[in-house]
């Protein structure tokens, strides 16, 4: 590979061997051969496949696989030994055939069909100190698969691995009590404790490609009807907009997004006429539920949503309380155009660019223009200037700091009881104003009125890392990944997550988290910084330098001086340890 451009990737691997088979071959060669050969095609391709692995390596007795997520690699590891175990219960335990498995989440590098690097290493030796039967995981699986799979984990401390250079947290799992079935589809996220439901986004039946931010705004706004009910469990938007334009299957929507009802229409829009489909399915069986049909006239738009959440709602929860359907039915505008124009800059606030976040605010401003008491319009204003601080984009950051702070007070004054409002306005409070606390107070409001919206979590995972208290943060950004586990912000919630775990001196696991930041969204200043802060605090001064060049390239105004600006971090020595970190990685005085 000299000379060309190494492909890295982080993925979870899985080595396992059979315990004792140079025994086994010297009892009886032939017989461990065949039955070898019959776990591998009954047992563990089989399940390396379902679970959408890749076996990449077979070595004697033992083999490698790749898997994309640790849940899924986990999943699959104990299919493997409850399926071989069940398959060997008739033998003598001298004649058992049983394996041995680790892994591991980590970078890997890329070499035709063959991985290598530390990734595979530290799986093989986490291996090699599983028990008969069991499965060894580094911490960095266990922190991904805790709350998603309910098994009892053993925590075995530090331990020290051969030709690996530094002490890995070794957990063995000792409870084979999966949530997900063992012959369940890889990437199936378990059902959480109540009803839930995804909305697709409806099919925009106009003719029109221009009228596609107003079926985007239908579905927008149906979504936060739903949300407002505590009885359910409801899919952000961003996850659930992945779909887009994509031909879809219903059962593998609901495996990967872990609910158990999707909800799918269109909406045609003509002249000022307006007819919306939906149609309620179960995931699982892609059973019909419910469907119906609902004509109006624009006039009408508010009723028709109200009566489209509604009818939703009984048909999958007829004993919601009456009282979460009528907070659903508030309108946020009486006004038609402004609602027009703030759909549209809702649009524009998910292309990130310099120019689409200038359409934001001029298009919030008309529609404020039109409506001056159009709360959502505000806060959207509002956290228009939280993207361009985040992305380097400010011009004028005094005058913006003035800015956020009037657009966030103005949204909370006119509206308490939306947490799309509270979510929006309060995290520029804090982000852009400086004022935490009020923001903070804000966020964790939007949290209490809506437990399902993800954006919500996410702001608050965010204040509490500016608070200092970072495991509280972890909690809400995983709750925030759960509730959106396909955003294409996670970009966003990922960075939070690599500052709590470098604050609390988990550098190789920000290190890690950084580094999926930053494939996904090379330009997103506070990924690149966290990123340099974890190469300097664990010494790989190259990387550092590396990083520091990419954070100066977006903004050549960075300075550690002007710490202000990563963000209003509270805590004295957070702050310290940003700016050693930065001082080390090369960034101006």
């Amino acid at each position: 590979m000299t000379g060309e451009r190494v492909e890295r990737r982080l993925a979870a691997i899985l080595a396992a061997d059979v315990v004792g088979y140079s025994r086994l071959v010297s009892a009886d060669e032939a017989d461990a051969l065949t039955r070898l050969g019959a776990l591998r095609r009954t047992i563990i391709e089989p399940n390396i496949a379902s679970h959408s692995g890749r076996l990449f390596k077979i070595m004697g007795d033992g083999f490698l696989a790749e898997f994309a997520s640790a849940v899924q690699a986990v999943s699959c590891a104990l299919a493997i030994q409850t399926e071989t175990e069940a398959a060997t219960s008739n033998f003598d335990d001298a004649q058992k055939m049983r394996l041995r498995i680790g892994i591991h989440v980590g970078d890997v590098m890329v070499e035709g069909e063959d991985l290598l690097g530390d990734g595979i290493n530290i799986a093989a030796r986490l291996e090699s100190i599983a028990a008969a039967g069991g499965i060894s995981i580094s911490r960095a699986v266990h922190d991904q698969v805790r709350d998603r799979i309910k098994i009892t984990f053993d925590d075995k401390g530090e331990v020290v691995l051969k030709n690996i250079a530094r002490p890995v947290q070794v957990f063995a799992v000792s409870g084979a009590k999966s949530t997900v079935p063992v012959n369940a589809t890889p990437s199936a996220l378990a059902l959480p404790d109540k009803p839930s439901i995804a909305v697709l986004p409806f099919q925009n039946m106009s003719g029109d490609p221009e009228q596609e931010y107003f079926a985007d705004g239908m579905v927008e706004d149906i979504i936060t009807g739903l949300s407002r009910s505590k009885s359910l469990f409801v899919i952000a938007r961003n996850s659930t907009f992945t779909y887009k334009g994509k031909a879809v299957d219903i059962k593998q929507v609901g495996r990967e997004l872990g609910v158990r009802y999707v909800l799918e229409g269109s909406v045609r829009k003509s002249g000022n006429k307006v007819r919306i489909t939906g149609q309620l399915i179960e995931a699982s069986t892609s059973a019909h539920l419910w469907a119906d049909r609902f004509d109006g006239v624009l006039e009408d738009v508010f009723d028709l949503q109200d009566r489209v959440t509604t009818s939703v709602i009984a048909a999958i929860l007829p004993q919601v309380e009456r009282a979460e359907i009528d907070r659903a039915q508030r309108k946020p505008t009486e006004s038609l155009q402004a609602y027009d124009y703030y759909l549209r800059a809702l649009a524009a606030s998910y292309r990130y660019s310099r120019e689409a976040n200038l359409e934001v605010m001029e298009l919030s401003r008309a529609a404020n223009r039109l409506d001056p008491d159009f709360a959502l319009s505000y806060a959207l204003a509002a956290f228009s200037l939280s993207s361009r601080k985040a992305f380097g984009w400010s011009t004028d950051m005094t005058g913006e700091i003035v800015e956020a702070r009037q657009l966030s007070a103005k949204a909370a004054e006119l509206d308490r009881d939306d947490a799309r409002v509270l979510a929006l306005a309060g995290y520029p409070l804090a982000y852009v104003a400086g004022e935490v606390e009020r923001g903070a107070l804000l966020v964790r409001q939007a949290v209490q009125i809506d437990p399902n919206l993800g954006l919500a979590r996410m702001w608050m995972g965010w204040i509490n890392v500016y608070l200092g208290e970072h495991e509280a943060a972890i909690e809400q950004l995983e709750i925030a990944q759960r509730l959106n586990p396909l955003d294409p912000r996670r970009y966003v919630t990922r960075t939070a997550m690599a500052y709590a775990h470098f604050f609390v001196g988990r550098h190789e696991e920000a290190s890690k988290v950084a580094a999926a930041v930053i494939r996904q969204q090379p330009n997103y200043l506070a990924g690149q910084r966290i990123m340099m802060a974890c190469h300097a605090a664990m010494g790989r001064l190259d990387e550092a330098r590396a990083s520091c060049a990419a954070v100066m390239q977006i903004d050549p105004s960075q300075r550690v001086s002007g710490d202000k600006a990563w963000g209003p971090f509270q805590r004295p020595e957070d702050m310290k340890k940003l700016k050693e970190a930065f001082l080390i990685a090369g960034m101006p005085e």
